[in-house]
Formats: structure tokens, sequence, C-alpha cells
């Protein structure tokens, strides 16, 4: 797959750059923050080749990608003229362009904006941690040298410094200044200041009270200051004349800003986030297996809605306020179980392309990344998904029972991370390890048991082999791929002018992304069978019809470009999804002419879309065609 082309796919299918408001990626998706989500394609971005699917969630327009997605990242930004980040943002908001979202999709939205660009730092800073503790455990590092002093500082600092990290990533999404606000919380985390507060007692500024409180490795007080700090930068910024911006906007906004955080917001965000990681501590120490059940049973629902990252501030407060955490164990519990759930598929399944997929996204998963295995495998299968929902809440109740914690902060909660759960009692890492095999286990064998309609094939894998089944409803184009390819002879689906792909006013099909053949420009509204087969989809809105043939070619036919955006207008189809079909039955009829009027093109793509199975394509040679002539051959 050529990134840089999926890149500028994705880039016109979300509407193009002057839709794009922000851009930031996680470990698989491209997240967008659009100005109108209805200009994007949803439809089309789904069947791109490369993406592995499409959500909107927390005003967010999500794209799912897989492991790919900082090569996708990056030529995605590449391709754009101006960087897509929070100077976007504030641009169009003051503007009045930014649309309305309720409170709690704007919450979250900032939250995973937040956190998701300082994942890096801390998971790395994390992982030293980590392996610090592990040398120190197996005596290969004293924790008196100076080697054990300068790694534990390395892993240490991000912590250390964490406000003033955050209060950069919030500045960003918040779109005021990002050095405005770091040097906000350098401030505050003065060692001067620091050491006028560390005894305890109250201090005072113009005479008025300062309340002691220590900010190093704290969340809610920074994050408060620099929502607060960019009101106040912005207003200073309206009545400050253009020639004195520079001096004035940030020395007023320092100069209100630090004083409030030390009197006011930091005490007061200091409060909340003890109160917090105080509430999760005592519903862990009270209710720990009832707690541990529901999360680790859940987990995967709220990584699904992108709810998950409002969990991030309790992670991070926990681990800094009291040197653990419960719910990083989960977390590696439910992804475990997605793993096994995919490897439950693999087990099951009887077509080889599923199960070298769900073999692959299990290991996955297993390492830490569940949405090739949740999206590719489990979700489309829908009993493997409630399996690992159910792994993943037994062995969160296991872990419940022997109060696993995690004691470093890991960006992937798999296999890699396991250092996390080392501490001076080394049962904590073995009950860790037997809780991620208990999600596995009890994952793959409740999707054994429960079987799946696999999609895939042309029988329930629930059903025993030696019962007789009826074909699926949607029958696959992978049915069939088992068998050995053959020459496959494609006649012409509509009758009218051949053209080449190059002449497809899309790069899918002109730069032969999606598969080999041929377009015809239609003179005629009418589509038949191009094989002897069946018919495994009819898109919804029309214009497109995928087929298998009886000797395992998957083919595409879409009618024109960009009429997915029709919804159906113009198009009617004959058919149904997992009908079968022979040479010269008719698929579809359209109005050609009343689709052109709309402004869209009918240049009609029949391509092979399985073409690694054969050689080349070997055209019949002519410039115009009737339904049924030879169009071409594709060679095995």
């Amino acid at each position: 797959m050529d990134k840089q082309q999926l890149s500028k796919d994705i880039l016109k299918l979300v509407g193009g750059e002057e839709n794009i408001d922000q851009v930031t990626h996680c470990m698989t998706r491209l997240r967008f923050n659009l100005n109108d989500n209805q200009k994007a394609d949803k439809a089309t971005l789904k069947n791109t080749p490369g993406v592995m699917g499409v959500m909107e969630n927390g005003g967010q327009f999500q794209v799912i990608i897989g492991n790919d997605v900082p090569v996708v990242y990056n030529a995605l930004v590449g391709n754009m003229s101006k960087s897509p980040t929070a100077d976007n943002a504030s641009s169009s908001a003051s503007t009045g362009e930014k649309k309305k979202r309720n409170p709690i999709s704007a919450l979250f939205d900032f939250i995973s904006g937040m956190f998701t660009p300082i994942l890096p730092a801390i998971t790395g800073a994390g992982m030293i941690k980590g392996i610090v503790a592990i040398f120190v455990a197996l005596g290969w590092l004293s924790d008196t040298s100076s080697t054990y002093i300068i790694l534990s500082a390395i892993g240490d600092g991000a912590f250390y410094f964490l406000p003033i990290i955050l209060a950069i990533s919030a500045a960003r999404k918040l779109g005021s200044n990002m050095y405005i606000a770091a040097a906000l919380a350098a401030g505050i985390m003065h060692p001067t200041i620091t050491a006028l507060l560390a005894d305890g007692h109250n201090s005072s500024f113009m005479g008025i009270t300062v309340i002691a409180a220590t900010y190093s490795s704290t969340v809610i007080p920074i994050v408060l200051a620099v929502w607060i700090a960019s009101y106040v930068e912005k207003a200073v910024d309206r009545v400050t004349h253009a020639s004195l911006k520079l001096l004035v906007v940030p020395t007023v906004t320092l100069l209100i800003m630090v004083p409030l955080t030390l009197m006011t917001v930091g005490p007061l965000g200091t409060v909340l986030g003890n109160g917090l990681s105080g509430g999760i501590s005592w519903l862990f120490d009270n209710m720990s297996i009832f707690a541990s059940i529901l999360i680790g049973g859940t987990m995967s629902l709220l990584i699904i809605t992108g709810m998950h990252y409002a969990l991030l501030p309790i992670v991070v407060g926990s681990m800094t306020t009291l040197g653990y955490d419960f719910i990083i164990p989960l977390m590696f519990a439910a992804n475990l179980a997605q793993g096994g759930a995919a490897f439950g598929v693999g087990l099951r399944s009887r077509n080889s392309k599923t199960k070298s997929l769900a073999y692959s996204t299990g290991l996955t998963a297993i390492m830490g990344i569940t949405e090739p295995a949740m999206y590719g495998i489990n979700m489309k299968f829908k009993k493997p998904f409630i399996a690992a929902l159910i792994g993943g809440a037994v062995a969160g109740g296991f872990m419940g029972i022997f109060n696993v914690k995690s004691y470093v902060i890991t960006g992937l909660a798999g296999l890699p991370s396991v250092a996390a759960f080392i501490s001076p009692a080394i049962s904590t890492l073995l009950y860790a390890l037997a809780g991620g095999l208990i999600a596995i286990v009890a994952a793959a064998v409740l999707t054994y048991i429960l079987g799946f309609q696999e999609e895939n094939a042309s029988e329930p894998v629930s059903a025993p082999a030696s019962e007789p089944t009826t074909p699926a409803a949607t029958t696959s184009a992978s049915a069939v791929e088992e068998a050995k390819a053959q020459d496959e002879q494609v006649f012409s689906p509509i009758t009218g002018e051949i053209k080449p792909l190059s002449e497809v006013p899309d790069p899918a099909f002109s730069e032969e992304i999606m598969g080999k053949g041929f377009a015809i420009q239609p003179s005629e509204g009418r589509v038949v069978s191009p094989i002897n087969g069946t018919v495994f989809s009819l898109s919804k809105s029309g214009h497109a019809i995928g087929l298998v043939s009886d000797t395992g070619a998957e083919m595409l036919i879409h009618i024109g470009i960009d009429t997915v955006k029709l919804k159906g207008q113009f198009f009617s189809p004959k058919v149904q999804a997992g009908a079968k079909v022979t040479v010269g039955d008719v698929l579809m009829e359209f109005d050609r002419e009343e689709i052109e009027k709309a402004g869209y093109t009918t240049i009609t793509p029949v391509i092979i879309t399985n073409m690694h199975q054969y050689e080349s394509i070997e055209s019949a040679g002519r410039t115009t065609i009737k339904e049924k002539d030879l169009l071409f051959t594709a060679k095995a």
C-alpha cells in the first residue's frame, strides 16, 4: 500500500485541507477535528484500501489505519500547505467558524487532544523506570550507584516536570501560546517557590494567603491554570495595540496567572486531584473485585468510544500521588482478551485468509495495539468481541482478587509493558502475567465455543461440519479463495466505450490501488453480470457492486466517481447480496443522464481486486463494447 497515495485519498475524503481544523494521531488512528463532519465522505473512506474503519466520537472524526498510522500521518501533514495544529483552531475560532459541541464531547476531545501528544514522553520515561526496577530486582544494578541515580532521573524527569509538558500540550489544544503556558508551569515549579511551600506552612503574596501545595508530578492544577490563562491571554491580546502585543500580552498574563494559580487554582486542583486519586483507591480497596470486573469487561467499549482518555488524568494522578495505579492492569487484561478472541477466530475459522489475519492481529493485540483485532476480526464477527469482553472481565476479577497494581505508566498495555508490574514483591508481576494468560485463554475458548457466522465463508463456522448448512446471505469474495486460481474471462457488464483506468478521475482506480482492469464510459444505463458467480456486496447507495466468480476472481463494478454522494438516487438495484448470477443477468439500472446532470461522471471501473492471485490482465482488444462481449482475461 502506497502510504503517500493513501494520505492523499484520506485528505480528499475528509473534505480537503480547508475542512481540517486539527489532526493528530494515536497508535492506530488519525484523529481529525473537522470544521464540518458532513463534508467527509465516510462511506468511501471505510472502503478505501488501507483504512480499517471510520468513527465519529466526541466531536472527533477518526480514521483507523493500524500500525502504519505514523507514516500515513506524516505523509498527510506533508501534503498540507499549513500545519494542522491548534494555530488553525484559534484562527477558525476567531472568525466564528468553530462549531458548537456539547460539554461532554468537548471535554473528551480536550483530554484526548492534550494527552495523546505527550504519551511518547511519559511512555518512554515509564519504560525506563520499569527497566531500572528489573535491573535492581535481578541484582544487576545497585540502588546506591551513580548509574542508578542517572537512570532514575531519566525515568522520573518526565513525571516530575509533567506540569510543564502538560501546559504546552494543553495550550496547543486550547489555541493559546504554548510558551507562555510553559513559563506559567515553570513559575509555580521554580525551586524557590517549591522551597517556600515545602514545609507545609502557608505564605502570602501582597497580603493574600498562598496555600502550601506541591505541584511536581500533578495534572489537574496546571490544566485548570492553563485553561484560565487562555482566556486571560486572549482578553489582554484584544485590548493591546499590535505594536505592544509582544511585550504586554505575556507580561500581564504571567503576572496575573502565576500568583492566581498559587493562591487559588493550584490548591483547588490539588484537592480535586488528591480526592480523585483517593476515591479510586477507596473503590479498589473496598470493592476491588466488582470494580475490576466492571472496568476489565468494559475497557474495550471505552476504547471504541474514545472515553478511555477520560481515565488518563486518573491514572497519572494515582501514579504521582499514590505511586501505583489499578487501571493499567485492567487495560492489560482487556487488550490481551482481544488478542485471545482473535486467536479463537483463527483456531475456528476454515478460511486461510481469515486465519492469517486473525493470528496476526491477535499477536498485535497482545502486544498492546488492539484496533486491528477489534475492528478487523472480533467486531466483524460479533461473538468474538463479546467473548473478549467476558475474558477481560474474568481476568479483571482475578487481578482484583490479588490486588494487581501498575507502578509505571506505559503507552501500550500489552506484553512489552509487563515491567510496569514489577515491585518489591515479585508476586505482583506473576499475578499480572497469570491474569493476562487467563484473559487470552478465556476469550479464545469462549470464541471457539460460541462460534461465529463467518462472512468470508459459505457456511456458519458455529455449525458442526457434518450438518448441512444454508449459504450465507452475504457470501464473501473469499469463499473460494483457497481454490487454486484459474484464468478468468471477464465479459462486459455495460455497453459503451472502453477506457484505460488511468483516465478515471480517482487515484484509487487510476493508480490501480484497488485492483486492475478497465473502465467503461456507458452509453446505456444498465449493468449486467460479467461473470458466473455470486454477488457478495451491494452498496446501499447502489453505485458499487462486488462479485466473486465461481473460480475465485473478486470483482468490483463502480458506477461513476463520487456517486456515493447521491445516496441511491438514480440507481435501481435488480439483485441482492448473496444472489447467484450468470453472465448477462441484470444487476443494476441507473439513470445515466440524470447522474451526469447532477455533476458526476458515470465512467465505470471494472476491476479484479484480488490481483495477487493473477499474473496479468489481457485485454480483448476492443475500443467500444456491448454487454456480454469479452472485456479482458485475468491470467493466473
